[in-house]
């Protein structure tokens, strides 16, 4: 996360001072710098902290922590700190802290200002801020401010316990600056959290100092019995003390160095962004309504309704049975894994694979009434075979249009599927076998060892069928079919075109086709425009054949009810309620 987390304390003397800061570094750590920069030397101590590598080992030369420099250095003037390192975090040549994060390569650089001129402004101001106008009622507790200019500051402000300060505490803030608002903004519960743990673990251990010494040495009779001085002798006279005195933790600094580089690691990685590409395809709806649909029927279900539910009759909501079936599949390389890998060897790998094996001829019969949404029968005796073809026709289909039972020991009507599987052993009506709305592929033994010797190399078992598609209307070689068929068809022969990219082909085709199918939706069943309206608006859409109109109307079957219901609850157009008048 590119932001700085810095710890502020309001001095009597002074004002509001930045006392330590921890910055985010995503390049190499300049070397050899004489105003202030960082350069890596004497390491020291190393430890891991939460995934980061944390060594004191950089030397900071900023004007803080009392080195030489120029006037134009960024820092406050050594005439300006507290003789008793009040304002003063890290001794005059401290090394400093860093902490290097090994995933990310990204460095965690703690010191008391920054060394970047802008960013010490920016830091600056943000301090002066949040311990002065920018407070919440009490003040004590967070806040938000900033600008664009100057960034944004989530601010906790909070009181330590002293016994020489005024009132018996002091003044300290922690703030978190970064240019980002939406982001800081939605850190707040995060960051509330975390850093109201390190105000509680710095206010717990400054009370136990703060409670020893006023055991030892109660400082309220003491000032009520001490003659009346003025308030700027007073004040000059009583430097404010250190924070590491006021908690008997000569550690503070690194632990306050692991705690802040944590924070801004954890901080960042917890909100990612995505890139989303306009709004979801018909195809994710219908996969989201599907899983809400199973959810609900999960939490519904009980003992008693499953053992009430006949086994004869299959349950298939669009694809369900299948999903159901290729969860049980994917459970028996378990069991028998030699089998399952031999068995794998028998199914289509892609729609180019199976046009291969069928022959062009076949398959554009077969994808034809796919595309139509007319019954597809295959019955074989693998069911490995049925599913993975199955698998591999659905994808020109949108998701809303797939309804499959991939093996059954019984005909079913088309009205429950339009992908089935049968057993070579189930009768099929005969007005199904002559009917125009049904193609059949009998998966048979092949009367030869080898009827495919020069296309499979790794899978020879598919040698051992011959695949016959038949059809009560044969779909002619001469016929122009669908426009979307014939597409299919150009990226399947082009063999320039891998797999992968044909795949995405066929996506990009579908979602041109199921836009045409939202228009002449909402064309026809929400404005109810008359027939001729609708027969040029397909003339512009460039689907006016039979075939294609066949195709919309049963694609239309696949939208989602989000889109349907969204549709139908707009309101109709002036032109729809003028021809109805």
């Amino acid at each position: 996360m590119n932001a700085i987390v810095a710890l502020c304390h309001f001095c009597e003397l002074h004002g509001p001072r930045t006392l330590f800061c921890t910055e985010v570094l995503h390049s190499p750590l300049p070397q050899g710098a004489s105003s202030g920069d960082i350069s890596g030397q004497n390491e020291q101590a190393e430890e891991e902290e939460g995934g980061i590598q944390m060594s004191s080992r950089i030397r900071s030369h900023s004007p803080a922590e009392g080195a030489s420099a120029d006037s134009s250095s960024p820092g406050p003037k050594k005439s300006d700190m507290c003789e008793a390192s009040g304002c003063r975090s890290l001794a005059g040549g401290h090394p400093g802290y860093v902490s290097h994060d090994k995933e990310t390569s990204i460095k965690y650089v703690s010191h008391q200002h920054p060394n970047h001129p802008q960013l010490f402004s920016i830091v600056r101001q943000a301090c002066v801020r949040s311990l002065s106008c920018e407070v919440c009622p009490g003040r004590e507790g967070p806040i938000f401010f900033g600008d664009e200019q100057h960034g944004f500051v989530f601010s906790h402000t909070f009181f330590i316990k002293d016994s020489l300060a005024r009132g018996f505490q002091r003044w300290y803030s922690i703030i978190t600056i970064m240019m980002d608002r939406i982001y800081l903004i939605n850190s707040w519960p995060f960051l509330l959290g975390k850093i109201r743990g390190i105000i509680d673990e710095l206010q717990g251990k400054a009370l136990k100092v703060f409670e020893a010494e006023q055991y030892g040495c109660p400082q309220r009779a003491q000032r009520m019995n001490t003659a009346f001085t003025p308030f700027l002798h007073q004040r000059n006279g009583n430097a404010a003390r250190s924070l590491t005195s006021l908690t008997n933790d000569e550690n503070l600094w690194a632990c306050l160095h692991t705690s802040f580089a944590w924070l801004l690691k954890a901080c960042g990685s917890r909100l990612t962004e995505k890139l989303l590409e306009g709004a979801p395809t018909e195809d994710t709806l219908v996969q989201m309504e599907k899983l809400a649909d199973l959810k609900e029927e999960s939490e519904g279900w009980d003992g008693s309704e499953e053992e009430e539910k006949p086994s004869s009759q299959p349950d298939v909501v669009e694809g369900q049975e299948l999903s159901k079936c290729s969860t049980e599949t994917s459970l028996m390389p378990d069991c028998n894994s030699w089998n399952v890998a031999h068995r794998r060897l028998s199914i289509f790998r892609s729609l180019r694979h199976m046009r291969q094996v069928l022959g062009a001829s076949a398959f554009r019969m077969l994808a034809w009434h796919v595309l139509m949404g007319n019954q597809v029968i295959w019955k074989a005796r693998d069911s490995d075979l049925v599913q993975s073809a199955f698998d591999v026709l659905r994808t020109m289909l949108p998701v809303g249009c797939v309804r499959i039972i991939p093996y059954s020991d019984q005909y079913e009507e088309a009205y429950r599927c339009n992908f089935l599987g049968l057993s070579p052993h189930v009768q099929i009506p005969s007005h199904i076998l002559s009917s125009e709305f049904a193609v059949l592929v009998e998966v048979r033994t092949a009367t030869r060892s080898s009827l495919y010797p020069t296309l499979f190399d790794d899978e020879q078992s598919l040698n051992k069928y011959e695949f016959v598609v038949t059809s009560g209307s044969p779909v002619a070689a001469d016929r122009v079919g669908p426009t979307i068929l014939n597409k299919i068809e150009a990226a399947l022969t082009n063999q320039n075109l891998s797999v992968d990219v044909v795949d995405q082909c066929l996506v990009c085709l579908k979602e041109e086709w199921m836009n045409k199918v939202k228009v002449l939706f909402k064309f026809t069943k929400v404005d109810s425009r008359p027939k001729e309206d609708t027969q040029k608006l397909l003339s512009i859409l460039g689907a006016a054949e039979e075939d294609n109109v066949k195709l919309l109307k049963f694609w239309m079957t696949g939208l989602s009810k989000t889109y349907k219901s969204h549709l139908m609850s707009t309101v109709r157009s002036p032109t729809s309620s003028e021809s109805r008048n």
